[in-house]
């Protein structure tokens, strides 16, 4: 059995619904895991997704901000959530397939923290900071159930010297700087999660999944973050993967700012 699994922050799935029906026609996953979906629950669209063959659905949503949601081809068996910092904000949402030895996929969205790298000075970016602890945490420790577990979404940091156009002069950004990107290294090595993105791409590589509406030419500038992740357990550390970042959809009309992130696993 195979399983293909993508994630894509939307930035608004109402207003890119028909993105979002593209997307699925032509690449056909068997989960799209969404983040910012700007949606109140029960005004998600979820009859356009339906009709393209993904009627189960798990979200969880508020007007305007945030919004997490999961759309599979597949049974669910269990849907949970997962509050962080306090806040009842939709950054989290999961899955169990039904199935015996299917696993756990979660969407998540991590807080952006806004311009200033400075938790004393910016409480969005000690929100990002109190937030990414708390993942430490949850799955270092919190994770006990035993069926596998696949970790989607948007990280809003951007780890590695080459997950940006310029190391040197993004250090001081937020996304890329030390006290982001050492606090998310540990929590994927607390749990020995595997990137299997860097799996694919070599890490002396450019791989990017953002890039800023400010710029005039997105692609000649080419000043992109991977800013959007999918880690596996430890469990399928030896699983033949695929991988393909879909470009593409940047350029499309009214894009988000975010492509989709997708991931074939050999089950």
């Amino acid at each position: 059995m195979q399983l293909k699994i993508a994630t894509w922050n939307i930035n608004s799935v109402r207003l890119r619904a028909d993105l979002v029906c593209r997307f699925l026609d032509r690449w056909q996953p068997d989960i799209l895991c969404l983040q910012e979906t700007k949606c109140p629950e029960g005004l998600f669209p979820s009859v356009l997704f339906a009709a393209r063959g993904y009627p189960h659905i798990a979200e969880r949503g508020q007007a305007g901000y945030h919004g997490t949601a999961i759309l599979s081809r597949l049974p669910i068996a269990e849907i949970a959530s997962r509050q962080f910092c306090g806040k009842d904000d939709a950054r989290h949402i999961a899955i169990r397939l039904a199935g015996d030895g299917l696993p756990w996929v979660h969407s998540l969205y991590v807080p952006a923290g806004g311009d200033l790298p400075d938790p004393a000075l910016n409480p969005k970016f000690a929100h990002k900071i109190a937030f990414l602890d708390e993942m430490r945490s949850w799955l270092g420790n919190g994770l006990q159930d035993n069926a596998p577990h696949i970790l989607t979404g948007d990280f809003n940091v951007a780890p590695l010297e080459h997950d940006v156009w310029s190391h040197r002069q993004l250090l001081k950004v937020v996304s890329h700087t030390p006290i982001e990107t050492e606090r998310l290294v540990a929590i994927m090595e607390g749990r020995s999660w595997h990137d299997v993105m860097r799996a694919h791409v070599p890490h002396t590589d450019k791989l990017y999944t953002w890039w800023s509406y400010r710029a005039r030419d997105w692609v000649a500038s080419d000043r992109g973050r991977r800013l959007d992740h999918i880690w596996l357990d430890s469990f399928y550390r030896r699983r033949r993967t695929a991988l393909e970042v879909v470009r593409e959809t940047r350029g499309w009309e009214r894009s988000s700012d975010h492509v989709p992130v997708v991931v074939t696993l050999d089950l």
